[in-house]
């Protein structure tokens, strides 16, 4: 028997921060940073029937569990819980670890959601560095959405996902990228590159996006959409002032507020081994 409405609002409130928008009850929905909702049906296939699928950086789930909801057969969601682990510069400062891993918390969110929607996805910590097909097998569809900005290699990542993904299945991806260096250089392949304090490092334009992928292995089914990934109720909204305007990463937010946050998804297939 599902939860009523009013234990699922008190569990979800119990969250100090939520990533994702999650309808977890008739009119409960999570105060997530990003809903996700409306992109959702352009970058995942309508029916996912019968195939083993995976999310690589689930945070709250909603990738996985909308796979499930499609109709997958196993959904296996993979992340790292200890924020320590993740890719910091090594001029990190703690005061911002704390800070991220205070808005995680431990897979918190996760937890919540699966015990309320009843859900049989299985959730192992992991690394996308780590995947390997002897450990976690191979699968028919393999997503990674929002983590190749904050990986420090991520051809490596994407050479990851090629490995556990059959030969015949499909990887998908979807990451930020930046709107300027698309508009100025559409098909020259440029990166802009932060490593400054906090996990944040490649931000490509849309050719240079696609450029990883088949550097690692991976063949485009189609050139990568841009997309504006929409704002969910957690997100602070910000206002113009001069101290958000002087700056590129101020613009950078102001945009992603009024119009969402820029990026880009595509689907691909392994390339054969020579």
């Amino acid at each position: 028997m599902a939860p009523a409405p009013e234990t699922v609002r008190e569990r979800v409130s119990s969250r100090q921060s939520w990533y994702h928008t999650l309808e977890l009850a008739p009119g409960v929905v999570t105060p997530g940073w990003f809903d996700l909702r409306s992109v959702a049906p352009a970058v995942l296939p309508a029916s996912l029937t019968g195939q083993r699928c995976l999310d690589v950086g689930t945070f709250d789930g909603f990738w996985a569990f909308e796979m499930e909801r499609r109709g997958a057969a196993e959904v296996v969601a993979v992340d790292i819980v200890d924020p320590l682990a993740w890719d910091w510069p090594v001029t990190s400062g703690s005061t911002l670890v704390q800070i991220l891993e205070d808005r995680k918390q431990g897979g918190a969110g996760f937890d919540i959601a699966a015990e309320v929607l009843g859900s049989a996805v299985r959730y192992l910590e992991s690394s996308v560095y780590d995947l390997d097909p002897d450990r976690h097998g191979r699968f028919d569809f393999v997503f990674m959405g929002s983590l190749l900005l904050h990986l420090r290699d991520p051809v490596r990542a994407l050479e990851r996902l090629r490995a556990v993904c059959h030969p015949a299945g499909t990887v998908a991806t979807m990451d930020a990228v930046d709107p300027t260096l698309t508009r100025l250089f559409p098909r020259r392949a440029l990166a802009s590159f932060d490593g400054d304090g906090r996990p944040w490092w490649w931000l490509p334009n849309v050719a240079a996006y696609e450029r990883m992928v088949r550097s690692a292995g991976l063949a485009p089914l189609a050139p990568a959409t841009p997309i504006r990934l929409p704002p969910g109720a957690g997100q602070p909204v910000v206002k113009p002032s001069r101290a958000v305007l002087t700056t590129r990463e101020g613009r950078r937010l102001l945009g992603a507020t009024r119009k969402g946050d820029p990026q880009a998804w595509l689907h691909s297939r392994p390339v054969p081994a020579a």
